[in-house]
């Protein structure tokens, strides 16, 4: 294999899209990469089963719902943690003028979210119903359907990504109406994905990429203006301050797989199985192989780093 096939979201601050719009950075590479674009989660976890990619970016719950099917994947790597975020209208109540969460989330009738069984579905359906709330969840293929629905008064509230926060800020004259990182701290909204079976045959690829992964996180956290500039030129759909903006909103960017990220899985997991997304308990080898990551990122995660202006 000289070629990896990696599956990616159009998520901005992924550093799939970094790479894609940095491709300095992949100079020293000896293996090719194929990029594919995806909706969602649940879509890469399916292409994953048609053996149609061998690496992928994509939250953690989707990622358990396919391991609970039978698709022999398993993570690799951390990104990013504390990426889903409440958005609505801006005379819509919300935090800091009240943190009561019940009363945020009974203000919307409808709420947007994209892909059922993505991060962000998993995280709304049990606040919803850890709340009591009645508001009904919409789940759409692409992110710009969320934002589309929005924007025409269909749903009252978005649910998904900063870059879909942001989305709703810009285009729709919204607001973030609740802290991301009040909304399960440590939640693992992305991590890099991998078939089992690859591991000790192509291990030496799958370093050398991970290494590229920590090199974008890198990047992201020590050059945000040259990634924003560069990220808004490979897409000519936003410009740099939007994606300035995107990648402030919740500033956590790093390849090491932590306790916390671990931890808030392994409860995410516990979750899914009571709300009856997954029908199994599962251990943290089911989902998570930290051989390569220790080697690489023996040093303290960087999470909580500030992004540096």
């Amino acid at each position: 294999m000289d070629t990896l096939r990696v599956g990616h979201l159009s998520t901005l601050y992924h550093t799939s899209i970094v790479i894609q719009a940095m491709p300095e950075i992949m100079k020293d590479l000896s293996l090719k990469i194929r990029w594919t674009l995806f909706g969602t989660g649940p879509a890469i976890v399916e292409a994953f089963q048609r053996d149609e990619i061998d690496l992928a970016y994509i939250g953690l719950p989707p990622a358990v719902i396919g391991i609970s099917r039978g698709v022999d994947i398993i993570c690799v790597a951390g990104g990013h943690v504390e990426g889903t975020v409440i958005s609505s209208h801006s005379k819509v109540v919300g935090y800091p003028e009240t943190k009561d969460l019940h009363y945020i989330l009974s203000q919307f009738k409808r709420i947007g979210v994209p892909g059922k069984g993505s991060i962000h579905d998993i995280i709304i359906t049990d606040l919803i119903n850890t709340h009591g709330v009645k508001a009904e969840i919409l789940n759409m293929a692409w992110a710009d359907e969320v934002l589309e629905a929005f924007i025409y008064g269909h749903v009252d509230a978005v649910v998904g990504t900063p870059a879909l926060a942001e989305a709703v800020i810009y285009y729709g004259g919204g607001r973030i109406v609740y802290p991301p990182n009040r909304l399960w701290p440590d939640n693992p909204s992305y991590g890099i994905l991998v078939k089992r079976r690859l591991l000790k045959a192509y291990r030496d690829y799958i370093k050398e990429f991970l290494l590229l992964h920590e090199r974008a996180s890198w990047l992201i956290r020590n050059k945000p203006v040259d990634v924003a500039t560069s990220v808004a030129e490979l897409l000519r759909l936003v410009d740099k301050t939007f994606v300035l903006e995107t990648l402030l909103i919740s500033p956590h960017y790093c390849a090491d797989i932590t306790e916390g990220y671990i931890n808030c899985t392994m409860k995410l997991t516990e979750r899914m199985n009571l709300l009856g997304y997954i029908d199994r308990e599962f251990k943290e080898t089911d989902i998570f192989d930290l051989e390569i990551i220790r080697e690489i990122h023996p040093e303290a995660d960087h999470y909580r780093e500030a992004v540096k202006i």
